[in-house]
């Protein structure tokens, strides 16, 4: 009983910005690696973001230099700082996790619903 909710989403200009939040509930004992997807209608999902459970971080060329990926483990929250955004067509943004449930069990991998994120001009 894992629950990934993102949230932070909406309708943006081009160059402005948006700060997404996935925030993690339920049975967490603790969460591993964590990381963004984004997947437009139509299109496969692609993997944006990854931030490691000692808060190193990993970036897909088309984000990198403009998101900022980062976590609060007290609050059991990824966030997704994204700056500069470009026009592109709209995209569910999507968090997942790897998270313990308990002591020494075993992890299993956590998808939230997404959040909208749409870029225009």
């Amino acid at each position: 009983q894992v629950q990934l909710v993102e949230s932070g989403g909406g309708l943006v200009q081009p160059g402005g910005s948006l700060r997404l939040s996935c925030a993690a509930s339920g049975s967490i004992f603790s969460i591993n690696t964590m990381a963004w997807y984004r997947q437009a209608p139509g299109k496969q999902r692609e993997w944006v973001a990854t931030i490691t459970s000692d808060t190193g971080t990993i970036y897909s060329d088309s984000v990198r230099g403009r998101f900022t990926i980062s976590r609060d483990n007290a609050k059991n929250t990824m966030y997704l700082q994204m700056n500069n955004l470009k026009t592109e067509n709209p995209a569910a943004y999507v968090c997942n996790a790897a998270v313990r449930t308990k002591p020494r069990s075993a992890v299993k991998f956590y998808w939230g619903d997404g959040t909208l994120v749409t870029v225009y001009s």
